[in-house]
């Protein structure tokens, strides 16, 4: 019963802010010629695979809402369809299509970043955009 509450609550999160935005979708479809804090770079297997990711706008206590480019279905099929960036109390980090169910889990990696942990495979890896490697 509380996860239904929650998932509730999350969705009206999500409806308030769509609607601060105009239902324009431009959340979605950001221009990201220029790099903000919130731009991330995720990477597969050691580069296999790129693409941008954007955290957003902050929707409640360690919930924010992200952009996931078109292309990022080939570093992890299905990933495309996350909306949320929740960081969890221990520092680990999920994408997810409704806040609360993972797509894929991120520990904090040596130096500066991410790692994913589940699922295991593919091995992906989300750096700040001002830190490519």
């Amino acid at each position: 019963m509380k996860a239904l509450a929650a998932l509730i609550s999350v969705a009206a999160l999500f409806g308030i802010v769509h609607l601060f935005h105009g239902g324009s979708g431009e959340g979605r479809t950001a221009d990201h010629s220029t790099q903000s804090p919130g731009d991330y770079r995720l990477v597969a297997n050691g580069d296999e695979a790129s693409c941008a990711v954007k955290r957003g706008t902050e929707v409640a206590q360690g919930l924010s809402l992200l952009t996931v480019t078109a292309n990022c279905r080939r570093v992890l099929p299905g990933i495309e369809r996350a909306k949320f960036w929740r960081e969890q109390d221990d520092g680990t980090v999920i994408f997810s299509v409704n806040g609360i169910d993972p797509i894929v889990t991120f520990g904090v990696a040596d130096g500066d970043g991410y790692e994913s942990y589940a699922p295991t495979l593919p091995l992906l890896s989300l750096a700040a955009s001002s830190d490519r490697r």
